[in-house]
């Protein structure tokens, strides 16, 4: 079964890691909260677009490959799997 590799996601990934760092940075410089409020907004945007990332590669690959296989247990495993997710983290 093919399995996502993720690497075209590591560019958002050093971005969110930058983001934050930088949003560290303000909170020790005592900046003006609305300015740290507007970089956490940014970083929740980068971090939920990451997230569709990862997702879209796993329908992608691992949930599509499980239907190719034409193992419905699988199928049925993968989708349920994303769904768990889905309904732990609304």
């Amino acid at each position: 079964m093919e399995h996502a590799t993720h690497t075209s996601a590591l560019t958002d990934i050093r971005d969110v890691e930058e983001k934050l760092s930088g949003i560290a940075r303000m909170v020790e410089e005592g900046r003006y909260c609305v300015d740290i409020l507007a970089e956490i907004r940014a970083a929740s945007t980068a971090l939920k677009n990451l997230e569709n990332v990862i997702l879209a590669e796993h329908l992608e690959h691992c949930v599509q490959a499980a239907v190719d296989a034409g193992d419905e247990s699988e199928r049925a495993k993968k989708i349920a799997e994303v769904m768990g997710v889905m309904k732990r983290f609304p």
